[in-house]
Order: structure tokens, then C-alpha cells, then sequence
């Protein structure tokens, strides 16, 4: 009688079948608050005008404090309290930017880390709802404004018509994005649902950014820097693959895998 060998897997030995870490292109958008004081009562009075007493304004958003408009000579920043501060306010900060080099081992024990300014002026920012400023009011003491935050159309698309320059990110939060100027390298565009590009695009685009794996990237001229869907992404450190560049083509994702394929025939790469 042959005898017959049977396999137990343990809940351990199945483990050994997954891999124990995974590294996928995230998407975080941050908020930033850039002061112009360092007074918790004057930040504290404030936010709370910001916010007109509405507990969920901000909705626990991370955070990068901006010290650039500090006066000089003003009084220490608190880190402990500064941070209790925006917490109350449902702001979770967890950067600085614009650092002097005085204040980073503070900024390090109280576990924020150091930011480098982007490049890209302040102005251009959307800042968040706020209270209009009359001609005879001070000049608010922190501003909050979404880190490259656009409008939203009705519809759940975000539509921008301007080109994206290098060095600019624009996230179309729980919607598509539609683009009709061009992407251009070192820009950024990142959307929740799919991503629409009636020119060139170049630089990054990042589709499914909150985990929609059938999310896609369209675009009339394909020549990006990197893709990515629902956090499995691709880069082309060589080049686009010819066949598909300058090309109406679409980016989606097969099953673990990234799918480049012509809009107008049944192609794949």
C-alpha cells in the first residue's frame, strides 16, 4: 500500500508565501500653515475666526507649519504647544518648513521633520475658506491653504486648462482630472478616479490615488516620467516605449502590472 503524504500548511508557513514588505507610489496631501506670529493666544483667536466655530473645518489634515513669515526677532516658537494648538483645531502637523537651522533640533525632539520649500510662489496656493478681511482689520496671523488644491466642477471633475509647470502638483481629491494644456517635466498630476490629458503629457501622473484600481490615464501624447495606478506605478528612466509615444494611448492596470496600450487599436505593451 503506497503510502499517501499530506501537506498542513500552519497559519506561519503561509506566511512564508507573502511578501513581507511592499514599496507603492502614495499619494498625501498635506495642508500648509504659515505664520506670521508666534503667539499661541494671537494663532489660537485666529484659527478659531477661521474656522467659525465649525469642529470639522479641517478634517484631521496633515500638516506642514511654514516659519518664512516669522518676524525676526520674535519670541521662541512653543513646538509643544504650537502642535497642541493645531491639533484642537483637527490639524495634525508633521513638518516644518523653512527651518533657520537654530530651530531644527527643537523642530527633531518634538518628532516633526524638516521640509524644503517648493519652488513654487505661495500666491499661486488656494488658500481654504476664510472670513474676508475688511480695510480695517489686522492682518490674520496664520494662513491655512491647501497644499496645491484646485476647484472642483460640478460633475465630480476637476478641469485645468492652464499648463502644468514643472515643479507644480495638482490633485483632483475623489473625482477624474481632465487637462487640456500640457503636462509638462517635473509637474505632478494626481487624481482619485482617472486622469484625462487632451495634450502632451509629461512628468508624473498618478491615477487611482486613493486605491481605485480601475482607474486610468489617458492622453493624446504620452510621454510621461513616471504612471501610476492605485499605487503600482512605472517609470521610464529610457524612454516611453516608442511604439506608444507622441500617441493617443491609455495606462491601466492588469491584474499587479501596468498596461500600456494605443486608444485606437487593441495593442499591448
Amino acid at each position: 500500500m503506497r503510502a499517501r503524504l499530506t501537506l498542513i500548511l500552519s497559519p506561519m508557513s503561509k506566511s512564508l508565501f507573502q511578501k513581507p514588505i511592499e514599496i507603492k507610489i502614495s499619494t498625501v496631501v498635506a495642508v500648509s500653515a504659515i505664520l506670521a506670529t508666534a503667539d499661541r493666544l494671537a494663532l489660537d483667536a485666529a484659527l478659531a475666526e477661521m474656522t467659525g466655530g465649525t469642529a470639522d473645518f479641517f478634517e484631521d489634515d496633515l500638516t506642514v507649519i511654514d516659519v518664512a513669515a516669522l518676524p525676526a526677532g520674535c519670541e521662541a516658537v512653543d513646538w509643544g504647544g504650537l502642535i497642541a494648538l493645531l491639533k484642537k483645531y483637527r490639524l495634525n502637523p508633521v513638518a516644518v518648513r523653512n527651518a533657520p537651522p537654530d530651530m531644527a533640533a527643537d523642530i527633531a525632539a518634538h518628532g516633526l521633520s524638516l521640509e524644503t520649500a517648493s519652488a513654487k510662489p505661495r500666491e499661486e496656493e488656494a488658500a481654504r475658506p476664510a472670513p474676508a478681511a475688511t480695510p480695517d482689520t489686522a492682518p490674520t496671523p496664520v494662513a491655512v491653504a491647501a497644499a496645491q488644491a484646485q476647484p472642483v466642477a460640478d460633475g465630480g471633475v476637476m478641469i485645468i486648462d492652464t499648463p502644468v509647470r514643472a515643479g507644480q502638483r495638482i490633485y483632483a481629491r475623489g473625482c477624474d482630472l481632465v487637462v487640456t494644456a500640457v503636462v509638462n517635466n517635473g509637474a505632478e498630476i494626481i487624481a482619485d478616479g482617472s486622469i484625462h490629458v487632451y495634450n502632451t503629457l509629461n512628468g508624473r501622473a498618478l491615477a487611482g490615488a486613493s486605491g481605485n484600481a480601475q482607474a486610468r490615464i489617458f492622453a493624446l501624447n504620452m510621454s510621461p516620467e513616471l504612471v501610476s495606478i492605485a499605487g503600482v506605478y512605472s517609470t521610464f528612466e529610457d524612454g516611453f516605449p516608442q511604439e506608444y509615444a507622441r500617441s493617443p494611448t491609455q495606462i491601466r492596470l492588469v491584474g499587479d502590472r501596468i498596461d500600456i496600450s494605443s486608444v485606437n487599436t487593441a495593442n499591448r505593451a
